[in-house]
């Protein structure tokens, strides 16, 4: 325990001596900045600019592929309601008339529905010539 203990305070001071002659060669400005690249640590301004770089890709393939989604689910549920809207209309004619085919027949009218809607068509016709007749006058 003692041992690891000033390994560990050995190097502390180690690192403070190293730390103080770099500040003193500062003060007295004989120190040049010069900027190095380690062997296994790339450069930090490569690695932002290649990370946006493929952040603006992902991002427009993202954009894409959300879009595509998007519409393709949209008409999906487009044509499913359509076809489940004609399932029901003709599960409701079936069960209203007892088949689907006597729902395709259109009904008759009614003899006495039909003869006094042509009645009603000539009073009409009558009314408008005799507003003609009035206006030629």
């Amino acid at each position: 325990m003692y041992i690891f203990l000033t390994l560990f305070f050995i190097s502390l001071l180690s690192i403070v001596f190293m730390i103080m002659r770099k500040l003193v060669l500062v003060k007295n400005g004989k120190v040049e900045h010069r900027e190095h690249s380690h062997p296994f640590v790339p450069d930090l301004q490569k690695i932002k600019h290649s990370t946006f770089r493929n952040i603006k890709k992902y991002e427009h393939l993202t954009l894409v592929m959300i879009l595509r989604f998007y519409v393709r689910f949209l008409n999906f549920l487009k044509y499913t309601y359509q076809e489940l809207k004609i399932k029901i209309k003709k599960m409701i004619n079936k069960n209203k008339n007892g088949s689907a085919e006597d729902s395709a027949e259109k009904q008759e009218i009614s003899k006495f529905l039909k003869i006094i809607s042509e009645y009603k068509q000539k009073i009409r016709n009558i009314k408008h010539r005799v507003t003609e007749e009035e206006e030629g006058l």
